[in-house]
Formats: structure tokens, sequence, C-alpha cells
């Protein structure tokens, strides 16, 4: 695991296992606020599955005593051992393909691509769960955020500041706009998705969407095509948000065919993955001034060389895949307890991750 990631999933769960020891929401309040679903397979049915089981948190230092305390009828560990029917934190390759006894990991990232890339991950010997729609807010505010800069000209003034520039010309041609009344295009109506969606209906935006599944969609949102009909949909947006996460099918999907039927002038934003998208057809866009603009959040690769032209452009915003940043860590706590307690009743876990799918 890259050292960067290891902090992050240290800080992470140095949190989560006081998070609601002071709470009093219930399950049922926790679904209801994160719309997070339980999967179709009961924990009980999975092979190797016991009420009684040894649970390996991650990265963590003094925070299991509490979990024990809780659920006295798992066994916590922090030592590095392979004897773990449970993984929690992250999925590292050399344990769960040392493991001959482990049934299930829960990660709290929402992107699972380089846990579905360890065989017993991908095959679905071992479940996986994730953080699904736990940081959705906070990232969905993020993509507003950027939308909004662009917009407004907060990146264009913004890097003009060392200078002392004060440009009004700019703005009276055009270089300001509102986003009252225009069009969103979210390229992936999941919990990051319907989350900005939501954000941007609030601020009279019309939103459309694509998503895998089907053609339904919360109120907010105007239309909800498949993913099919991307190429129609980012013709007719002023603003593109990319909350997709990185499968077979997605990657490498905003290449330079779909730039070239993107709305000319439009703005594009990413809060993805970095994966999905081909950088250099996404600077030639920029460059030729086909899109207006860019906001990242992810870049491909990751992280993006100080060098890059992007880093140089008026028009682009670019944050260090940080949207999660601000999350409320209360969900990822009640998720990982609430899981914790499904599983040692057998129950089915939230969150699972289809291994076909890619999420």
């Amino acid at each position: 695991m890259p050292r960067a990631t290891s902090f992050l999933w240290s800080l992470l769960l140095l949190t989560l296992s006081n998070a609601f020891a002071q709470d009093n929401w219930t399950a049922e309040e926790f679904i209801a606020a994160t719309g997070v679903r339980p999967g179709s397979v009961a924990s009980r049915d999975l092979p190797g599955w016991t009420a009684n089981p040894t649970i390996r948190i991650i990265g963590a230092a003094g925070d299991i005593g509490d979990l024990a305390d809780q659920f006295p009828a798992a066994r916590f560990i922090q030592d590095d051992v392979s004897d773990a029917e449970v993984i929690i934190g992250s999925c590292p390759a050399d344990l769960i393909g040392s493991s001959e006894k482990l049934v299930w990991v829960q990660i709290f990232s929402a992107g699972a691509e380089r846990c579905l890339s360890i065989d017993e991950l991908q095959s679905g010997d071992v479940l996986l769960t994730n953080g699904q729609k736990m940081s959705a807010p906070a990232i969905g505010e993020h993509a507003i955020a950027m939308s909004l800069s662009l917009a407004r000209g907060l990146v264009h003034y913004g890097k003009a500041m060392p200078e002392g520039g004060w440009d009004r010309d700019w703005a009276r041609t055009g270089g300001i706009v509102s986003v009252n009344g225009k069009t969103m295009l979210v390229v992936g109506l999941g919990g990051i998705g319907s989350a900005t969606a939501k954000r941007a209906n609030a601020l009279g935006m019309r939103v459309v969407a694509t998503r895998n599944s089907s053609r339904e969609g919360p109120p907010y949102v105007d239309y909800v095509g498949l993913s099919d009909e991307i190429s129609d949909l980012v013709a007719e947006a002023d603003i593109i948000v990319n909350a997709l996460p990185l499968t077979d099918t997605t990657r490498g999907l905003f290449d330079a065919d779909l730039f070239a039927r993107v709305k000319p002038g439009a703005y594009f934003v990413n809060v993805g993955r970095g994966g999905t998208v081909d950088t250099n057809a996404l600077l030639a866009a920029l460059e030729s001034g086909h899109l207006a603009g860019a906001g990242l959040d992810v870049t491909d690769p990751e992280p993006l060389p100080a060098d890059h032209p992007l880093w140089q452009m008026s028009n682009v915003i670019i944050t260090p895949h940080v949207s999660w940043a601000g999350y409320d860590r209360r969900y990822h706590g009640m998720l990982m307890r609430e899981n914790i307690r499904r599983y040692l009743a057998g129950e089915s876990l939230l969150n699972m991750v289809d291994p076909e799918k890619g999420y």
C-alpha cells in the first residue's frame, strides 16, 4: 500500500471505533440517512462464516478495546497474523493471499478497483464491502464548489492574484456566468452523483444524469438516461460532473471522441476516478477552447506530475484527491459497527461490492 494511502487509513481508523460511542442513532436511522442497502447474501451462508470470528483491524492503534466491549463474541486483533476471518480497513494482498480462513473484507473508500485486482476478491471467494455513500455529501459539495469556481471566474481570478491582476474586462466578455437555469449532466448517479445532483438542483439548475442500472432517479433529477446515452447528453450540458467508479467499462470513457461531442464552452468536473478520463484528450479539449474549463479532484496519473501542463492552465483547478475531506465521520463508524453486528448475527451486510460490476 502506498505510504500516503496507509497514512490516510490510519488517520481514518483512529477515529472510527469511538465515532458512535455517544451517538444515539439507530441502524434504521443510519440507513435512511445514507441510503445504504444490504446485499442479497446472508453472511451465515458464506463459506467459513462463524459467529465467533477473529477480526483484524488494520491501520489503527489502541482503538479496539471499545469494539471488543461492544461485540464480545468476536476476537479483535491488530497483530500481523493470518488466521482472521475478517479484515477491516484495507485489503493487503499479502494477508488476503495467505489467509485460509478469510471470509469478509471491509474498506472505507467508495472505489474498490484496487481491492478487486486481488484474485480472492475478484472471484467473490472473499466478500468485499466498501464505503459507498459515506463521503457522498462532502464530495457532492466539492463538485459544486468546483463548478461554481469555474462558472463564477474564481479559478481565473485566483490565479491572477499573485500578479495583482484587476481585470474587469474578462468578466464583461463572458468569463463569468450564472449556473441558474443551466444544465448539469451527472455521469454516474450513485451516492456521489446523487449528492451532487441534489445540490445542483437547489441552485436552480436543470439536472440530467446517467446510470448503469436503470432509469429510476430522485425527484431532483429531470432525466435519467442509461450509460449508452452519454454521447447525446454531453451535447446539451453546460457542466459535466463525472462521478463514475473505475471499471473495465468506464476506463478511458472520456476520450477524444466523447469530448468532441461535448457542448462547446462547457465545464468538466471529475470527482470520480482519474482513469475514466483520457488525460491527453482532456488537455487537448481545454487547449482548443472546446472546454471552457475543468475542475479535477482525481487525475491520471495520480499524483499528477508537477510539470504537467494542466497545472499551469488558467481555467483549470486541481485538488489532490481530497474531495472526501470534511465527511461526517459518524457515518464510517456506524457502517463499521453495523456491519460487524450484521456479520455476527449472520445477516446480509451493507454496501456489498459486486465483483462483476466493479462497485
